[in-house]
């Protein structure tokens, strides 16, 4: 009997996970749009970056080569993600932290997803999203409890690609099981 309690528990975990996430990104969809604040946490951009936006008004374009529909754009180079292709939002991007360990350029599926949890690194992240591995780390985006987004210690080997809380619960709502995530140079 313990055993039917059990699985009827994870069954409605499961279920209210989804259902949050779902929810979430209904909001996300009638939410107004709004230009990009800039964050205390977020890091300046690299000059390659600011080379690639010159103005910041205008949005930084999805890169070619990325493929069509709705899908996440991981830019290993740009440190920068997309979250593109759904017709009832405009394209969403932000920067990132990459972590030591990258992903090959690539299509790929989210396969999972924990709200909260502690990192390789140790430190406490939520809205983690996977969807590789190398070399045994599993490769996903999160954001850290705390907000911060420091550089990754090059002596570990993680594999998790941050960005700010606020880019984070955007990656959530998106990036749901079985998402598209398409990884390019």
């Amino acid at each position: 009997m313990a055993r039917s309690s059990s699985g009827i528990v994870a069954g409605l975990t499961a279920a209210a996970i989804a259902a949050v996430g779902f929810l979430g990104y209904q909001a996300s969809a009638t939410a107004p749009v709004r230009p990009p604040q800039a964050s205390a946490q977020e890091p300046a951009p690299a000059p390659s970056q600011a080379a690639v936006q010159q103005d910041p008004a205008k949005p930084v374009p999805v890169p070619e080569g990325s493929g069509t529909g709705v899908r996440v754009v991981y830019s290993v180079g740009q440190k920068r993600v997309w979250l593109a292709g759904d017709p009832a939002q405009p394209v969403k991007s932000f920067p990132v932290m990459p972590s030591t360990v990258h992903p090959k350029a690539g299509s790929y599926l989210v396969t999972s997803r924990s709200g909260a949890v502690t990192g390789s690194d140790g430190v406490p992240i939520e809205h983690v999203v996977r969807f590789a591995s190398a070399g045994g780390v599993a490769i996903g985006f999160s954001a850290r409890s705390d907000g911060a987004l420091p550089e990754p210690d090059p002596a570990k080997k993680t594999g998790g690609i941050r960005m700010t809380r606020a880019d984070g619960d955007a990656m959530w709502a998106f990036a749901t099981i079985s998402a598209k995530v398409v990884v390019v140079p």
